[in-house]
């Protein structure tokens, strides 16, 4: 049966918003957008005029990706949907697809053809307004306060549903918007380009009605990330 992952939550063992280790490194393998501290996350809305199928690569198949019929998974994306997008392996880009109306953690990640694909440009000039907010997402929220002189005050919780317990994420930071985005280490007293490995490293953008988050999968337990699409509540 045809699978839309809007409507239906499919998620994959492997599936995660932020890939890690050597899923990250290897060049065929997509399980995630892989975080890069000098690209910030783009987000593509499917442009195709029909659905467009996922693409299985090298470890399900060796001779993937490719236009194979092998290839071809059964899920697939509608016109409109909003994907975070990564690393390339043309014609192909590398996507983690979760619906910001998803009610649970339900993330698809994947090679989609790059020609189905469009990004979508950040706001150019967010005013604090903009920020302003309690933004909702499957699994947790993030409020984001006017402060001072300019700073805002970021504080978030995710969660993640473990077999035995639930792993835990909380953003507590003050910072300062700069370049049309929030971005902070740990609670923002470190410049973001100053992290180092095992820092909590995020990342925000306004894009169209959502507010586009990254992290690098160090800001919780495993498996939490705030990695995803915002919804303002």
């Amino acid at each position: 049966m045809l699978t839309h992952l809007r409507t239906l939550g499919f998620i994959q063992a492997a599936a995660y918003a932020v890939a890690s280790g050597s899923a990250a490194s290897d060049p065929e393998y997509c399980r995630g957008v892989d975080f890069d501290m000098n690209r910030p996350l783009v987000v593509s809305r499917v442009t195709a005029p029909s659905r467009v199928y996922f693409v299985r690569g090298a470890d399900e198949n060796a001779s993937c990706p490719s236009d194979a019929a092998v290839c071809r998974r059964p899920d697939y994306l509608l016109p409109g949907d909003l994907v975070l997008t990564g690393k390339t392996q043309p014609p192909y880009v590398c996507t983690a697809y979760q619906s910001p109306l998803a009610r649970t953690q339900d993330w698809t990640s994947g090679w989609l053809p790059a020609s189905a694909l469009a990004p979508v440009a950040p706001a150019p000039a967010p005013k604090d307004s903009d920020w302003a907010g309690e933004w909702v997402h499957p699994g947790g929220s993030i409020t984001i306060a006017k402060g001072g002189g300019g700073v805002l005050k970021v504080d978030g919780l995710q969660t993640y549903p473990a077999l035995l317990n639930v792993h835990t994420g909380v953003l507590n930071a003050n910072v300062r918007p700069s370049r049309n985005m929030i971005a902070f280490n740990e609670d923002g007293s470190r410049p973001f380009d100053e992290g180092t490995e095992g820092d909590c490293l995020v990342r925000m953008q306004r894009v169209g009605p959502w507010l586009a988050v990254e992290d690098n999968g160090a800001c919780g337990g495993v498996m939490v990330t705030f990695t995803g699409l915002y919804r303002r509540k």
